[in-house]
């Protein structure tokens, strides 16, 4: 009896011993295990040939879809699906029957049960497949954000490693067919894993490996777009957070309300603030390569994203741990 009850003891001690207080621990750790070699090595095999452009339903974007979940899998990051489902499938005739059947990838890292609110990381995974005998890449377009959120998923799951559970869950979210008009992330925001009304916040990623020409003397920058248009807190956060560990000159030029391009409607972070989930879409602007098939892995500037990624994860880190979800202070809907 004294056997068990030590055993029963021990196994209380250890329990408490691995959960930590994660306000005690400097992010700062787990940010540096972001770096531009394993983001390259990850990007020249997703974006290479072997994937086929990752057009919507075709083998390419399926290979796709099973890179994700081998890599999740190897990192020991589950799926909030269950077992080893990594894959929300979407019917065809959610795209009117004009697309294959398709899926978006879901892994998570859950909260340590002080509140049921998620945090959502995005970012899409397709692109626009093979044109006649070229094969449209996508190493920018959305490789480079696709490769981020592995690379933070890994640093949250070192600090989970480490006894330090982040407060909320993290949903890293890899959205299909948004070459087609958002449809994965309207998918996803029609069938949420997660209540939408438990959602705090969507960082989305898309094209962040690059320099524009505006930036060709000053390529320590992202656009942000959204930050301040439901939630000025989520605005602060995203600054205070910059200002402590990155320094990166955030350029919100296309956040402008009147911005004739309209980045704000066309990147899967929308179908999450029209429910007024604040937003943060990270950016780098457009190129020459854009939607060509020079869009191509040699291209990506890797310490660059690397810094970006480590600027979404600090940002992350805060969202998912601080007491209060953002408010939203400017919501469209009454």
């Amino acid at each position: 009896m004294r056997i068990f009850l030590f055993l029963i003891g021990l196994t209380l001690f250890i329990g408490c011993k691995a959960q930590k207080d994660i306000s005690e621990v400097n992010p700062e750790k787990y940010a540096k295990s972001i770096k531009p070699q394993s983001m390259k090595n990850k990007l020249y095999t997703f974006a290479s040939d072997e994937f086929e452009g990752r057009d919507t339903g075709k083998p390419g974007q399926k290979k796709a879809a099973e890179f994700l979940k081998n890599y999740y899998q190897s990192i020991g990051v589950n799926s909030p699906l269950g077992d080893d489902d990594y894959y929300q499938d979407i019917p065809s005739s959610f795209f009117n029957d004009k697309l294959p059947d398709s899926e978006n990838v879901v892994a998570y890292i859950e909260g340590d049960g002080s509140t049921n609110e998620v945090l959502v990381l995005s970012a899409h995974y397709d692109h626009i497949g093979v044109k006649g005998d070229q094969i449209y890449n996508g190493a920018d377009d959305d490789g480079s954000g696709t490769i981020a959120i592995l690379e933070i998923a890994q640093a949250f799951k070192e600090a989970l490693n480490d006894g330090y559970r982040p407060r909320r869950s993290i949903v890293f979210l890899h959205v299909t067919a948004e070459e087609k008009g958002l449809l994965g992330s309207l998918y996803y925001s029609k069938n949420p894993i997660f209540p939408i009304e438990q959602t705090v916040a969507n960082l989305n990623i898309d094209m962040i490996g690059r320099v524009d020409d505006a930036h060709k003397n000053n390529p320590n920058y992202i656009y942000l777009i959204g930050s301040d248009r439901l939630s000025t807190e989520l605005h602060e956060i995203s600054e205070t957070t910059n200002d402590k560990y990155v320094k990166m000159d955030l350029d919100y030029k296309y956040n402008d309300k009147d911005d004739p391009n309209r980045f704000y409607y066309r990147s899967d972070h929308y179908n999450f603030a029209k429910f007024d989930i604040p937003v943060i879409f990270y950016f780098n602007g457009t190129h020459e390569d854009y939607h060509q098939p020079t869009d191509t892995p040699d291209k990506i500037n890797y310490e660059l994203l690397a810094r970006r990624a480590q600027l979404i994860f600090y940002t992350a880190w805060e969202v998912a741990n601080r007491e209060e979800r953002p408010y939203v202070d400017k919501p469209t809907q009454k």
